[in-house]
């Protein structure tokens, strides 16, 4: 069933609580919305279309929404298979339908869709371009590698509504109604994060627009604080820090190093230091210790040595932060080894070739368990971290 947005804008996307990994690799534990809109007016468009096992329902959201009229427009601001799968099942469905799209997504078709002839159903935009629709006109943005080279956004006049395709997204059905920053950031860092600039780009050209409603693809509509979300979305794309603060990312195999980093943790707090998370890489969301390692202005890595190099979840993190363009960070190092700890250099030798990523002072080493010695160690490196939240 359609949902009533404006007078003549309806959402008819697909909210399923039941995906628990999204792009076959980031936790959903709370499903995933796949948002598409219609716009009815004396010509209708549909904005994107959904996932593949969602092509029915949307067809009969869309005639909902229209009163059975059929859609002119199927508007694509993005080509991934989760907001396109059902373009077939639209032609299909609706004759006479034209796919607007930049050009570069019309190259994208024939790959997604090899079998089909696409000739006389695809009309091209690009930026600044306009589609009037009667009292409604959507003007065309380019924006492009957030996240694909192939986006566009649109923006209503009308209603001043934004079509942001995968801007300003997050994780989690709609029907599930948790806090929009943690999941958007989660989704933010780890979908589009590796596009700072791109992003800052787009937020610029924004800046010049009445938004009052941001209708993004998956996620719910946002339509209050939207100077908060914006003002994130600026801070985000910008790689500074969130907050001051620091996430201990520590992995362990028999409990020796992960007792170092919890006790690391106790001593920062006991030293007043607020914003203090502690994340074993062996049982968390990996996407989540990635984003709070942007959020936070400070980063500890607590690792074994292993098979003469890192276990292989510290490995794995340290890998996805320099994905995702992880930097201008002060980072410290707790390593532990039985008899050659070497996990220390290890890390800071891949940290280092991150932009502006500083070493905080001293690398702790811990032989097997916490010593007297080691945990005098871990003093001295938590009053140094304090120093650096307090000085940065």
């Amino acid at each position: 069933m359609s949902l009533q947005i404006t007078d003549n804008i309806y959402s008819v996307g697909i909210d399923d609580p039941s995906v628990r990994v999204f792009e076959a690799q980031y936790s959903a534990p709370h499903g995933m919305s796949y948002n598409s809109y219609v716009i009815a007016d004396r010509m209708i468009a549909v904005m994107d279309s959904v996932e593949s096992g969602g092509g029915d329902p949307w067809v009969a959201d869309i005639l909902d929404a229209t009163g059975g009229r059929h859609p002119d427009y199927l508007v694509v601001h993005h080509m991934e298979p989760d907001h396109s799968a059902n373009i077939l099942t639209a032609l299909g469905a609706f004759p006479a339908l034209k796919i607007v799209t930049s050009a570069p997504a019309a190259k994208m078709l024939p790959q997604f869709f090899p079998d089909f002839d696409f000739s006389g159903r695809v009309i091209t935009v690009k930026e600044g371009d306009t589609l009037a629709l009667g009292d409604h006109t959507l003007r065309f943005l380019s924006a492009p590698m957030v996240h694909w080279p192939e986006v566009i956004v649109s923006y209503e006049e009308s209603t001043r509504t934004l079509f942001s395709a995968d801007a300003f997204g997050k994780f989690g059905a709609i029907s599930h109604n948790d806090d929009w920053v943690s999941e958007a950031r989660r989704y933010y860092v780890n979908i589009v994060g590796r596009y700072g600039s791109q992003v800052a780009s787009l937020l610029k050209k924004l800046g010049g627009l009445d938004i009052v409603r941001i209708a993004p693809l998956h996620g719910p509509v946002l339509d209050v604080d939207l100077q908060r979300y914006i003002g994130l979305y600026g801070l985000w794309s910008s790689y500074a820090p969130e907050a001051d603060g620091v996430l201990i990312a520590y992995a362990s195999i028999y409990g020796g190093t992960a007792e170092a980093a919890l006790e690391l943790a106790d001593m920062l707090r006991q030293r007043g230091v607020s914003n203090v998370e502690a994340m074993d890489l062996s049982t968390c969301m990996m996407s989540e210790a990635v984003a709070q390692a942007f959020r936070y202005s400070a980063l500890v890595l607590a690792s074994p040595t292993y098979d003469a190099g890192l276990f292989p979840v510290m490995d794995e993190f340290i890998r996805h932060l320099a994905k995702k363009n992880f930097r201008n960070r002060a980072v410290g190092y707790v390593e532990n080894g039985s008899w050659a700890p070497i996990a220390a250099r290890k890390m800071s030798e891949s940290m280092s070739k991150l932009p502006g990523i500083r070493g905080i002072e001293p690398v702790v080493t811990v032989r097997s368990r916490l010593s007297r010695e080691s945990r005098d160690s871990l003093q001295l490196l938590a009053e140094s971290i304090e120093k650096t939240i307090q000085t940065k």
